[in-house]
């Protein structure tokens, strides 16, 4: 038996097994958006943060979707090239800058440091928002690792 099968034979969906969990998993989602719509921040914006913390988390369900998402949201290929790489290119604005390094540090959890993304150009409100956007998202992409959702082409 190959890994592959060894993994697919011991995969659980969450989501079947415990549904009112999961319900609870869609509201507690709805709730971070409507955090985030409020906190004026572009929707694009949101995008970026789910990319990326799936690139970091290796959820392949959730950046195939929030790719797509991105992608009707107008997102260039350029720049959902370079996510993964954000801090090295000169595509994304300082408020992305801000969110995407926020959003890496709730996902790494890193020992408590400076917080140099920290610039001021994010409010509390917006920094709470993207803060739960993050935790949101970390959350999807354990349920959708651990119940081994399919990515095919």
């Amino acid at each position: 038996m190959d890994a592959m099968s060894a993994i697919s034979n011991n995969a659980v969906n969450l989501g079947k097994v415990h549904p009112e969990v999961y319900q609870a998993m869609i509201q507690f989602n709805q709730q971070a958006d409507s955090a985030f719509k409020a906190s004026g921040l572009d929707p694009l914006v949101a995008e970026l943060i789910k990319i990326r913390v799936s690139q970091l988390n290796g959820c392949a369900f959730c950046l195939r979707m929030h790719q797509r998402d991105a992608i009707k949201l107008g997102e260039s290929m350029d720049r959902l090239a370079v996510v993964a790489a954000w801090w090295e290119s000169q595509y994304f604005s300082e408020v992305e800058q801000a969110a995407l390094a926020l959003a890496e540090e709730i996902t790494q959890l890193p020992v408590p440091q400076h917080k140099s993304w920290n610039t001021g150009v994010l409010s509390d409100e917006q920094m709470s928002a993207i803060s739960w956007l993050a935790i949101v998202m970390n959350g999807w992409n354990r349920i959708a690792i651990q119940s081994h959702y399919p990515v095919a082409p």
